[in-house]
């Protein structure tokens, strides 16, 4: 975590997330000017040609530098209007030298500047070279290199991309400064795309400089997708580390609203998780790009300038300054509930509202500033049945003890209130599709994966479930596959029922008996509702024998059941 100087601005703190294009750049490709200086093969075009430009990437001066920049050279129409300007600086010569005064008919009038280290960031040539001498063509030394001959495309944490954002990115009138300008930052690593693997800065180390430096290992501490072959997909206890680390920095009461900055496909999962879990009064947006920072056409440095006007706006506080919205995505400059957005296409643009019944609740102006068209129903963070605040100590799950089912206690929490890695439910997703019954005698014994699933829940992960995405609008499944959901149920696992794809019909539980409705939820988001109803209420009471339960047991699953499906209704 990084922190700036105090000011009147609001304070916004900033969280990394995993495989995050947002925080993701392209190659770093050796200029031309380096390999005509170091005599290496030019970079060339498609067509074997020599390309125009060499790609200008934002760096530092180590020392001042005084350049002459020509006159009315920012814009083809500039000289149209010469009579406008105050007269150049200078004039540089033939021989190109700097005069004050014009020396002869063909000099040049130009701008005399000096470039500082202090002033930021300046596009300059890629200069640097691999160890070997050779040109950097991608992000490995070639293009199967291992991951210790890669280099890292993303950014460990979300400073140096607000940094370059800021420096660079001009506003609609035509000034840079586009987040300093309007508030402070700090910024969190909560399960971030980038990993400092020779070991923690000196700023970030929590020990402050005592024994070993922390080294970070990718697949663990850190998440990528770049190179291809290095992905990491975060594991079900990162989702522990990420709530506590969101929790622990929002009760502070120094913010006035957080970014969650996470890859494409799935920061519309975390956000709703987020928005779920995180007790807190001030906003909570997602974002994401489609394309890597520094692109053509990036799409994230727009988004999150415009997630720091949405908490900077405040339209999104009630009569007492709380957030009356919940957790949100803001994407191509519509404002999402995190509830109901999905991304449908890898494009700017690509984001869709599901269920059919709202989800896009304003938009980010363009002209104007941010307006809300109608504001949700649903509980969210401090409201929230199932945040962090309201979850137990302690559940009971059910384990397989010899031959039979037991309940054991599952600790959810620690002392200290934090999340527990082991407390993360296991929840499957079931989809149902005509003609994949096996038979027509219905028999659970077909459905070979979820009995295999509901026996290794049994063994290894006491607080579990499954979702199944049935038949739209309805949640209704094949014969066998019930059968054997119904075993589920009777093991202690709740079944979640959903409509399949981006379903708009709300399914309830009254024509879906033993299960819980997921209303207009897709099968993903009703997955996290249902991991934090586990951890809130723990599994369901099992039978004796879950293929023929008692009128009593039934009645003990229904009980528990209503409890569920009262989260179900309002979330």
């Amino acid at each position: 975590m990084a922190e700036t100087q105090s000011s009147e601005k609001p304070k916004i703190a900033v969280f990394s997330g995993p495989t995050a294009t947002i925080q993701n750049t392209e190659p770093l490709v050796t200029s031309n000017k380096a390999r005509e200086k170091y005599d290496l093969p030019r970079r060339k075009n498609s067509d074997g040609g020599p390309t125009r430009f060499d790609a200008l990437r934002p760096q530092r001066l180590a020392a001042p530098v005084t350049v002459y920049v020509e006159q009315f050279s920012a814009h083809p129409l500039e000289g149209d209007a010469a009579e406008l300007y105050a007269p150049p600086d200078g004039y540089i010569d033939s021989s190109g030298q700097f005069h004050k005064q014009r020396q002869g008919a063909n000099d040049i009038p130009v701008y005399e500047v000096t470039l500082r280290p202090e002033d930021g960031l300046y596009p300059l040539p890629y200069m640097a070279r691999q160890a070997s001498g050779q040109a950097w063509e991608g992000d490995g030394a070639d293009s199967n290199a291992p991951a210790e001959k890669c280099r890292q495309p993303f950014f460990p944490d979300g400073s140096r991309l607000f940094e370059e954002i800021d420096r660079l990115g001009v506003g609609d009138e035509g000034v840079c400064s586009q987040l300093s300008s309007k508030a402070e930052f700090e910024f969190y690593r909560a399960a971030p795309s980038g990993g400092y693997t020779k070991g923690l800065p000196q700023g970030l180390r929590s020990d402050a400089g005592q024994g070993d430096i922390p080294l970070e290992i990718l697949g663990k501490d850190f998440f990528p997708y770049r190179p291809g072959y290095l992905r990491r997909e975060p594991p079900m206890a990162i989702l522990a580390r990420l709530t506590n680390v969101v929790q622990q920095a929002l009760k502070r009461g120094l913010y006035s609203g957080a970014i969650w900055l996470e890859g494409s496909p799935f920061v519309e999962e975390t956000s709703y998780w987020l928005n779920l879990l995180i007790d807190t009064t001030i906003p909570i947006v997602g974002n994401a790009s489609q394309r890597a920072h520094g692109a053509v056409s990036n799409d994230g440095d727009r988004n999150i300038i415009d997630s720091v006007d949405y908490i900077v706006s405040r339209i999104w506080a009630d009569e007492g300054g709380r957030d009356s919205i919940g957790g949100v995505v803001i994407q191509d400059e519509q404002i999402f509930t995190a509830r109901d957005v999905q991304k449908g296409d890898a494009r700017p643009g690509g984001y869709v509202a599901t269920g059919g019944h709202g989800g896009i609740v304003g938009t980010m102006g363009q002209p104007g500033p941010p307006a809300l068209t109608f504001k949700t129903v649903k509980r969210h963070t401090y409201t929230s049945e199932v945040n962090l605040t309201r979850l137990p100590e302690s559940v009971e799950g059910a384990r397989l003890d010899g031959g039979r089912i037991i309940r054991i206690p599952i600790k959810i929490k620690d002392a200290q209130g934090n999340l527990l890695p082991t407390a993360i439910p296991k929840v499957t997703i079931a989809k149902h599709a005509r003609y994949l019954q096996e038979d027509e005698s219905g028999s659970a014994a077909s459905e070979v994966d979820i009995l295999a699933r509901i026996e290794k829940n049994l063994r290894e992960t006491p607080l579990a479930g499954f979702v199944a995405e049935g038949a739209a609008p309805f949640g209704t499944m094949s014969n066998s596959a019930d059968a054997a959901l119904r075993r589920a149920v009777f093991s202690g696992m709740p079944v979640v029922r959903v409509g399949r794809g981006n379903a708009e019909g709300p399914v309830d539980s009254k024509r879906n008996p033993l299960s819980i409705g997921g209303s207009n939820l897709t099968a993903t988001k009703a997955r996290l509702l249902l991991m934090a109803c586990l951890m809130k209420f723990g599994s369901l009471p099992s039978a004796a024998a879950p293929d023929n339960p008692t009128k009593a047991e039934r009645e003990a699953v229904d009980a528990k059941l209503a409890q569920y499906q009262a989260v179900f209704d309002t979330h």
